[in-house]
């Protein structure tokens, strides 16, 4: 011990003999030191200058059960571990430390598995002070410093941390731990140009789940939900419960807007599936909203607010999806308010109508049935779609009188078809579970005079989620009335067997999702129908096949079996006039119409973008995307084979190349194919990062949200243009 002290004790000035010389003799320095480090207050440690350890206390090492042989030259930092958990402490690594020779205060570090567990299985925390030595030449010589047990201060510290940042149902972090993270991350991230994603989403049904199995049963549901989200998150990203059954997930450096995509539906499907409760299964489903720093918003507030309405936006658009955050999301609550009103007045001027889409046989192209789809011409925003109002009007109360008027002017107006041409109707569960449902139909049916046995009604599988028994009870009592039931959108749902087996549905209608993709290949769309179809044979059901819009898909599905197809290549919805027109001699007899083969994704715009060709900018027009590619109008002069970038806006350039070209119009084919954005649209995996156009003069915080303007940022030049742009009416004369 006193040879090692020898080496460690710096001696005085003077005689260090002389009891008067400057200082007691070593002998009594030494005998201090040993006396010190054998109460055990504190450990003396020091390191060479090359931070290997070359003197640790004799007490320190029988605490840990290690020699000094064993330690004697080893890294500290490999004894020794900064605690990087612990959000309240700022302290730099002790490695960062040491490299950069600072002096070292009271840093908490954790013994690491170079020595032997503690006792009681704990992990030992080490208080860590000392100061780097330098010789008389000003040569770097290692540390000296002293180090003292404060595990049982440490770890409760840490405990009480945890109580505070973590959520005590679930075990996730808290609002508080979550906001405060996301105020270190985007300033930091700001600061290094990074981008940093953020989830919001609540739970669908949870609630009910409250309501009628109990609160115990709701606090266990939680709790299943968090280990669910922990396992598609894991690594990648930060997972907290807000309250109530509100989370939020951070995912630091994410802006791949495909990934998000991957996670979104990841965690719509988990959470989807039947959670076990005591001897019963609670089912219930979430929605997702999205948004992304720098593009969506700098600061904290602007973060979340803008993932919470696109939450908004999920809910309000089905349910079980998820939605980016966008500029328009800003003024989409006061849109529904003003929708609601006008939809509110439209139901009472009759200004509602209903169409109808054939369901027709592929034999011989004959009319089997209709199903009738609500429409809305608005007087001033012209056509409001469906999928915008019905949410609506089911997240305010007002679906049980829009579904009730539909239902009795669609009996109203099957009752004048031939005896041999049936109606199918849509129901939603909101509708379905009104009291009185059972009475509207019966009610519509006499009014009418329509036989019930010509009246089908279209349900999803969502209708069981919540109170699957009760929804058996009320189909049961539906079907004594002589009607029909088909199970719509078959396969996208939640366990879709138990309810084939327990419902008494006479057809089964396999949804468009599975028809876009069931011509191409590696993917098993085609299994999945041909399985479908087999089922449904097995239990003596119809089935339909829903969205065939081209040859090649009705040849395939036709190959598989089916007899009833409903799609564009047949016919679109139409109204109640041209039903009749098409009925006058009894039959309706529909000769299919359509592209020969089918492009998934493949939807008619108008639209103006900006594209840039070498050092120029150019305005155009996109009359159609798809996810790998656009026809666009307005160019003359555009070549084959030229290398474009399109301006989609708000940072979203899309590298192309043109496939074709003629006249003014052209074909464009995309480097990297798009991805659904949630909303039925189409928007790129990655943006151009607000922090390269500020680079190149745009103000940082004017930039997001809204269109970044980055071909007009990107593309200016003084050269000559190659190509010369025409309005969309010259281009129809030219190729015309």
């Amino acid at each position: 011990m006193k040879g090692l002290l020898r080496n460690f004790v710096p001696k005085g000035s003077a005689n260090s003999d002389s009891p008067n010389g400057g200082g007691a003799p070593d002998s009594q320095r030494y005998a201090i030191l040993d006396e010190f480090e054998q109460t055990g207050l504190a450990w003396i440690w020091a390191t060479d200058e090359q931070g290997h350890i070359s003197y640790l206390s004799q007490s320190a090492l029988d605490l840990l059960s290690v020699t000094a042989e064993h330690v004697s030259g080893r890294d500290l930092i490999d004894l020794l571990e900064t605690d990087t958990d612990n959000p309240k402490r700022t302290d730099r690594s002790l490695l960062f430390t040491m490299t950069a020779k600072n002096r070292i205060t009271d840093l908490p570090v954790r013994v690491t598995n170079m020595a032997p567990p503690a006792a009681d299985g704990r992990d030992r925390w080490w208080m860590l002070s000392g100061i780097p030595r330098y010789d008389a030449k000003g040569n770097f010589c290692g540390y000296r410093g002293t180090a003292r047990d404060c595990s049982t201060e440490y770890l409760r510290e840490r405990e009480e941390l945890h109580m505070s940042d973590h959520d005590s149902l679930t075990g996730l972090f808290n609002r508080h731990r979550m906001e405060r993270r996301l105020d270190i991350l985007l300033p930091a991230y700001k600061a290094a140009s990074r981008s940093c994603a953020v989830m919001m989403l609540d739970l669908d049904r949870f609630k009910h789940v409250n309501d009628t199995m109990g609160h115990q049963a709701g606090d266990n549901l939680l709790q299943q939900v968090a280990e669910r989200l922990k396992s598609v998150v894991r690594e990648q990203g930060e997972v907290g419960r807000l309250g109530g059954d509100e989370f939020l997930i951070i995912f630091p450096d994410i802006d791949d807007r495909g990934r998000l995509v991957e996670l979104s539906e990841q965690i719509i499907n988990v959470l989807t599936q039947p959670f076990p409760i005591d001897d019963k299964h609670a089912n219930i489903g979430t929605s997702v909203g999205i948004s992304i720093a720098p593009y969506d918003g700098l600061e904290r507030e602007d973060i979340v607010s803008n993932a919470d309405l696109a939450l908004y936006a999920a809910k309000n658009g089905g349910r079980g999806v998820y939605r980016f955050y966008t500029a328009e999301l800003t003024n989409e609550k006061n849109f529904r308010a003003d929708i609601l009103g006008e939809l509110r007045d439209a139901l009472a001027a009759d200004q509602l109508a209903m169409h109808y889409q054939p369901v027709v046989r592929i034999e011989d192209g004959i009319v089997a049935s209709f199903e009738a789809l609500m429409r809305w011409a608005h007087p001033d925003r012209g056509d409001i779609s469906p999928s915008v109002f019905i949410p609506i009007a089911e997240e305010f109360g007002l679906i049980g009188n829009l579904g009730e008027w539909a239902l009795r002017r669609a009996c109203e107006d099957a009752a004048k078809w031939p005896e041999t041409v049936n109606l199918s109707v849509n129901v939603s569960p909101a509708q379905l579970r009104q009291d009185g449902f059972l009475t509207c139909v019966a009610n519509a049916l006499a009014h009418s005079g329509l036989s019930p046995k010509r009246l089908e009604l279209e349900v999803t599988e969502s209708i069981f989620l919540g109170d699957a028994e009760n929804i058996e009870t009320l189909l049961a009592s539906l079907k004594s009335l002589g009607v029909r039931l088909a199970l719509d959108d078959f396969g996208t749902g939640y366990s879709s067997l138990s309810y084939l087996r327990a419902a008494p549905f006479d057809r089964i209608k396999v949804d468009k999702s599975f028809v876009d993709s069931c011509t191409l290949k590696g993917q098993n769309s085609a299994k999945i129908i041909a399985a479908i179809i087999g089922l449904s044979n097995a239990l003596g059901m119809e089935i339909v096949v829903e969205g065939v819009e081209a040859f090649d898909q009705l040849e395939l599905v036709q190959g598989l079996g089916a007899k009833l197809v409903q799609g564009w290549i047949y016919a679109k919805a139409m109204p109640q006039d041209t039903v009749m027109a098409g009925l006058v001699n009894g039959i309706f007899h529909i000769i299919p119409e359509g592209p020969k083969f089918h492009r998934e994704g493949r939807r008619a715009v108008y639209r103006r973008i900006a594209l840039i060709h070498e050092d120029h900018c150019y305005q155009a027009v996109m009359r159609d995307l798809s996810a790998t590619g656009a026809n666009i109008e307005g160019l003359l002069g555009v070549e084959e084979g030229a290398g474009m970038v399109l301006d989609l806006g708000g940072g979203q350039l899309v590298v192309c190349t043109v496939r074709w070209a003629k006249e003014a119009r052209f074909g464009v084919e995309f480097e990297m194919p798009l991805v659904k954005d949630g909303a039925g649209g189409l928007c790129t995996r990655y943006r151009v990062s607000p922090y390269v156009l500020a680079s190149a003069g745009m103000p940082l915080g004017a930039l997001p949200p809204g269109d970044y303007k980055v071909a007009q940022a990107l593309a200016r030049s003084d050269s000559v243009p190659k190509y010369m742009e025409v309005n969309v009416a010259q281009a129809k004369q030219i190729s015309g």
